[in-house]
């Protein structure tokens, strides 16, 4: 037992590499707001979590509203306890009606203390270890054609094999862009069109009629269901949901449509890691591949990453992604690091990662 006693919050900047992040409908990121939660507990084992939207324009989260939401949630946790993750997302619930990215960092940390207090690594809480690690996508803002194509062999330089082109933008633009990134690749690499819900339904079947002849996985052309349903349906390609997928239920739906062969599973925007496994696990079962990510975040997101991925049976593990190696700034020791492409995560009880509280500054007490 670990009754929580107490929740701190702290603010962190996290500057990109490449000076900016752009996806579709013309937006950018260049330093990214994230969320660091601490809960402390009785038993003297604190957790940690992290959650980062990605900017106020990609999904109905902002960072802002990730810390005014846990100080809303926050007090009705106190003498709850933590390794008791079910009722503890329960009563995050009943105080916060919606809004699981609020959630989520208080859910990870939670799964944090569970491993601690069980002297376990997480990935064994959430279902084991398979193999030593597992294989990495790396995003590809939007560019140019030629600028996206040479990223693709700077990345692989990097042990990357799988490719995210953010694309979305005119349809014209986009399939040069596919075709150029196409025709860098290499046996075994593996190439997603990722619209970001950025096309209207002509624009997407455009462009999915111009690619018919290339091999790439065609990424959440447009915002609505209806649409993406009417894209996957004329398209010769497989096809990934991401935006969308927020819910046991969509997921239900979707699979009974075949309405996709890979779902991107964020952790935040289903409301944690409790959350995230159930999904998880249910697309296994429905035979659905997953790529499993977040919205964005540091080095604690994407240990919490490198947990549920490294649980996640290989022949269903589509990618997963490492924020931590596209930011500046490190806001935790202990963190997975990439080697060629691949990731692992900690074997340390818990997700294996303590804040540098140099990095993460003063704490605001929620709760």
């Amino acid at each position: 037992m670990a009754l929580i006693r107490g929740i701190d919050v702290y603010r962190v900047e996290l500057p990109l590499h490449e000076g900016s992040y752009k996806w579709s409908g013309g937006n950018s990121v260049e330093v990214f707001d994230s969320t660091v939660v601490c809960i402390h507990t009785d038993a003297g084992v604190t957790g940690y979590g992290e959650v980062c939207p990605l900017g106020p324009a990609y999904l109905p989260a902002y960072a802002a509203g990730a810390r005014t939401g846990i100080a809303e949630i926050a007090p009705h946790l106190i003498g709850l306890d933590a390794t008791q993750l079910t009722v503890v997302n329960a009563a995050m619930d009943a105080a916060l009606r919606g809004h699981p990215y609020v959630k989520s960092a208080l859910d990870m940390a939670c799964w944090d203390i569970l491993g601690k207090v069980a002297g376990l690594p997480v990935c064994t809480l959430l279902g084991g270890r398979f193999g030593e690690s597992f294989a990495l996508y790396r995003a590809i803002s939007q560019e140019s054609p030629g600028e996206m194509a040479e990223k693709v062999a700077l990345y692989r330089s990097e042990g990357y094999t799988k490719f995210q082109l953010k694309v979305g933008g005119d349809p014209d633009t986009d399939i040069e862009r596919i075709r150029a990134a196409a025709g860098r690749l290499e046996r075994g690499d593996v190439l997603i069109a990722d619209a970001n819900t950025g096309w209207t339904q002509h624009q997407a079947l455009r462009v999915a009629d111009a690619v018919r002849d290339v091999d790439v996985y065609i990424e959440q052309p447009c915002a609505s269901y209806r649409e993406c349903l009417a894209v996957r349906r004329h398209t010769n390609r497989p096809f990934i949901l991401d935006e969308l997928v927020d819910s046991i239920g969509m997921l239900v739906d979707a699979a009974g449509d075949h309405a996709m062969d890979v779902i991107n599973l964020k952790i935040s925007k289903v409301g944690g890691l409790t959350k995230a496994r159930q999904i998880r696990d249910l697309a296994v079962s429905l035979g659905v591949a997953l790529t499993i990510e977040d919205t964005w975040g540091g080095d604690i997101i994407t240990a919490a990453i490198a947990h549920l991925a490294h649980s996640t049976p290989p022949n269903y593990l589509f990618s997963a992604t490492d924020f931590n190696s596209y930011v500046t700034v490190s806001n935790a020791a202990g963190a997975p690091r990439r080697e060629q492409g691949r990731l692992a995560a900690s074997t340390t009880p818990g997700l294996g990662v303590t804040p540098r509280w140099e990095v993460v500054g003063k704490a605001e007490r929620a709760a």
